[in-house]
């Protein structure tokens, strides 16, 4: 029973060391790098949501490219 109870806390404390790890990690990437977003309304159509108010496309927002001033003609760019 002890050693049950041993092994137990050693769970804890490994899956809190990776959460203290990856909640950064993960916070970083989505600010710095990319994050995903959802495009819904008529604002883009038709190259964006085609098919109406029904249906919403997925899009990766690229933060990379931005902070390096990489945008080009024709580039779709999203304000928050």
């Amino acid at each position: 029973m002890a050693q049950a109870q041993g092994l137990g806390k050693r769970y804890i404390k490994a899956f809190f060391k990776g959460f203290f790890v990856a909640v950064p990690v993960t916070v970083t990437f989505l600010d710095r790098v990319a994050c995903v977003a959802r495009v819904e309304g008529a604002s883009m159509q038709p190259s964006l949501n085609p098919g109406g108010k029904q249906t919403s496309d997925v899009v990766l927002l690229n933060h990379w490219s931005i902070r390096n001033y990489d945008v080009q003609r024709g580039d779709i760019v999203s304000l928050v």
